[in-house]
């Protein structure tokens, strides 16, 4: 579109400058001699139509660059515009104002006057020069000519404007007339106004009236395909009534009658509730009297399959023998004896009772990935003969999910719990709902809330899904649910579950699940015998060490499985025919160690770093806690990403420093001429939980005592102002990465002795524990020359 900065100067100038009120149109650009109704709402607009009635009624009329644009803007403003004349206004019921105006002129905007209360602007008229040579008279012709073809295909054309676009001489006027009634796009209007010689206005107007001719011809032509395609279901319909009369005369079934009735002699044979037989009987005489071709039949013969191919009365012959449910989650899982036992507990009550409504107890799996609460889904399932299904919860925030869609809504279908319950063909399946604590809500319902009904005893005997509309008994089902964490399953939901918690594996533990479930998989699967490849285990250790810390071993597997990969590659390149993994040799396979097992000791004994044990969603983790203390005016800096429990441990702790700082011979005015910094590194991971306290007193203790922590020792507890260490949780986590650390000292709260129980005896054997209720006992253990009072409680290997 050619720019109004970029036209001809008028031909011939005009002498004279006008003054005018200024109304921006949005969304229309008015042309000379057009006449049109304009709906004027905004503030400004209605003013400067009232002072332009003030003035004989002239008003500047312009086009906004982006109509979308509610405020107005002078650079959002078109510089040519159409001078008008108001010739009528009248008020709207709704307080708008109504106006109808003559286009008059093409001009020019010089200057802006005022942008408030409304616009003022200073024009020049442009002249148009005349134009009477062949040129423009062949360009008039070719122009009406084409408008002739637009008119008769465009269905909103007024007759009378192909009557006076006839009769019409004058380039000029004709080619604003085509303008203002062809469906141009804004710019393409503001182009052609912006054109002044009418010559060079006819020739776009060729072109642009050219191509909306194709695109009516290109629209009535898909219309007449689409009316003879509405057509033909129609004609088909037709004949197919006649078919239906014909082979009525002849004796003939009709095959859509023949699926009717076979339909309706599946419903009558075969084994089904009572309410779903006369639901199902009748969809089918719904079915019956539609069309065969309709979409509404197809719902119904969709509906009607889910109704009969359920498990309304299928079930798998099992029975509960504990010693065979033993034996194969022994087979399937080496270790998670507690977890294990508790299983075989749980279907001991359930073979006892013949209460049905026991087959509904929940039994929830939690713990960090990879250690094998989803395979323990299946192993009980094969234990008890049962078919087994899984359904993932993790990231469903719609409540239909669960429940299913109502059919009013297109390609409805059931919820995930009916469509798994249809896959395994059962009604006693064993039914893994996975990652329970990872589902969202949002303004599609709750889905947690709908689990509810699912996963209560008391209820799901007659669970009722959208979709199905009638009710389908879940209390023979055995549901088992997993997580990762339990705080984050609402409340309601989990007070329905019997909670099993999964902890991390020790180093001995994965050696043996290597050994016997995991080694003889990656071989299997990557096709390698026994004989081609020996995995040692000293290398197992190397790796589990070097390689993979994890809670679990599913990094493990990834790891073995690399192995198997580029070992099947030396057996086809090189015709190897045994390959043994060596701790020396693993670095080929794997490459540079991940992790070094002595990451920590460099920091061990420093002055200022002492090191903290926290759990993760993964196990347990080391977190160093460094302290340095500078010059200052008694600030306190924390850093890596603490959240805010962990900075409230931290101001508790400096506290409890300064109201003890004589008896470790500080200056109690120390904050007075000193700042702390206390960071917790690898600040790109978020932190927090109560169990930093006394991690954190330790590491500014040594700061501002200058005294070195107790080496190889590591330390969880939550600290009070009075001196009070408080227990923690995840205490089995925790021990378990000191000892991956190769630390031999943890300093824990007293009330977390029962904790111990859990953790493995090869652990208890190799790590010497202290016990502390109270900062003075942790202090003189960690701090020998600290403090010469009372002694923390040690449990060591020995007294074990």
């Amino acid at each position: 579109m050619t720019s109004s900065d970029e036209l001809p100067p008028a031909v011939p100038p005009s002498p004279s400058v006008n003054i005018y009120p200024l109304i921006p149109l949005r969304g229309i650009v008015i042309f000379p001699r057009m006449i049109l109704p304009l709906l004027i709402g905004r503030t400004a607009s209605i003013l400067a139509l009232r002072k332009a009635e003030e003035r004989q009624g002239l008003i500047f009329l312009t086009s906004q660059k982006n109509p979308q644009i509610e405020e107005v803007k002078k650079e959002n403003l078109f510089t040519v515009g159409t001078l008008a004349k108001i010739t009528h206004v009248g008020l709207r019921p709704d307080g708008k104002v109504q106006a109808l105006v003559e286009g008059i002129s093409r001009h020019r905007i010089l200057n802006f006057l005022r942008e408030e209360p409304y616009m003022e602007v200073e024009t020049e008229a442009i002249q148009i020069p005349q134009e009477k040579d062949v040129q423009a008279e062949v360009l008039l012709r070719s122009v009406r000519h084409v408008f002739d073809a637009y008119a008769k295909r465009a269905p909103f054309m007024p007759s009378e404007i192909l009557f006076t676009s006839v009769d019409m001489d004058d380039p000029d006027s004709m080619a604003d007339l085509i303008a203002s009634q062809t469906n141009l796009k804004l710019e393409e209007r503001q182009e052609i106004l912006e054109t002044i010689p009418p010559s060079q206005r006819l020739e776009k107007l060729l072109k642009l009236v050219t191509r909306e001719v194709e695109i009516l011809r290109l629209e009535q032509k898909i219309q007449s395909e689409v009316r003879q395609q509405i057509t033909e279901p129609q004609r088909v319909a037709y004949l197919r009534e006649q078919l239906k009369a014909i082979q009525k005369e002849l004796g003939e079934k009709d095959v859509y009658q023949a699926e009717i009735e076979e339909l309706r002699s599946r419903i009558k044979k075969g084994k089904y509730p009572k309410s779903l037989r006369e639901k199902a009987l009748k969809e089918v005489s719904r079915l019956e009297g539609m069309s065969p071709i309709s979409p509404e039949s197809a719902v119904v013969k969709t509906y009607l399959d889910w109704l009969l191919e359920l498990p309304w009365e299928t079930r798998s012959k099992t029975t509960i023998d504990l010693r065979k449910v033993a034996r194969i989650l022994d087979e399937d899982h080496y270790g998670l004896e507690e977890v294990k036992e508790r299983i075989v507990e749980h279907l001991a009550v359930k073979r006892l009772s013949r209460n049905k409504s026991t087959e509904g107890a929940i039994l929830c799996f939690v713990g960090p990935p990879g250690v094998g609460k989803t395979s323990l889904g299946q192993s009980i399932a094969r234990a008890l003969g049962r078919k087994y299904v899984r359904a993932a919860l993790g990231g469903i925030r719609d409540e239909a999910e669960i429940r299913g869609h109502r059919r009013t809504y297109v390609g409805a279908l059931p919820g995930k719990i009916i469509q798994a319950i249809r896959r395994a063909g059962t009604k006693n399946p064993v039914f893994l709902l996975d990652e329970v604590d990872k589902i969202g809500a949002d303004f599609r319902g709750d889905p947690s809330a709908a689990l509810l009904e699912v996963l209560d005893p008391d209820q799901n005997h007659s669970f009722m899904d959208h979709y199905l509309e009638i009710p389908f008994d879940l209390s023979e089902v055995l549901f088992i649910t997993t997580a990762n964490v339990d705080y984050t399953i609402p409340p309601p939901l989990l007070d329905r579950m019997e909670v099993l918690h999964l902890s991390s594996y020790t180093e001995d533990e994965k050696v043996q699940i290597a050994l016997r479930h995991l080694i003889p998989k990656v071989l299997r699967k990557h096709s390698l015998k026994d004989l081609q490849l020996e995995i040692t285990e000293p290398a197992l250790r190397t790796l589990i060490r070097k390689y993979t810390r994890e809670a679990g071993v599913r990094n493990l597997e990834k790891a073995l499985a690399k192995i198997c990969r580029k070992v099947a590659r030396k057996v086809l390149e090189e015709a190897i025919q045994k390959m043994q993994i060596t701790p020396e040799n693993l670095s080929d396979f794997l490459g540079a160690p991940v992790f070094i097992q002595e990451s920590y000791a460099e920091q061990r004994g420093q002055v200022g770093v002492v090191i903290g044990l926290a759990w993760t969603e993964v196990g347990g983790t080391l977190t160093p806690v460094e302290t340095i203390v500078m010059p200052g005016k008694g600030n306190l800096t924390l850093t890596g990403r603490l959240g805010e429990v962990m900075r409230e441990s931290a101001q508790a702790a400096l506290s409890y420093v300064r109201a003890h700082a004589n008896e470790w011979g500080i200056e109690s005015d120390f904050l007075d001429k000193s700042d702390l910094h206390v960071h917790v590194p690898e600040g790109s991971i978020p932190k927090d939980g109560p169990s930093a306290g006394i991690a954190i007193l330790c590491s500014i203790l040594s700061a501002l005592t200058k005294r070195s922590p107790k080496r190889n020792v590591a330390m969880t507890g939550e600290i009070t102002l009075s001196g009070k260490v408080l227990p923690v949780g995840g205490v089995k986590e925790k021990v378990l990465a000191a000892f991956r650390e190769g630390l031999q000292e943890v300093f824990l709260p007293k009330n977390n002795q029962k904790d111990l129980e859990k953790v493995p005896q090869e652990v208890l054997n190799q790590m010497t524990f202290h016990w502390v209720s109270d900062v003075r006992e942790l202090l003189e253990e960690v701090f020998p020359t600290a403090l010469p009072e009372k002694h923390g409680e040690i449990i060591s290997a020995a007294s074990r």
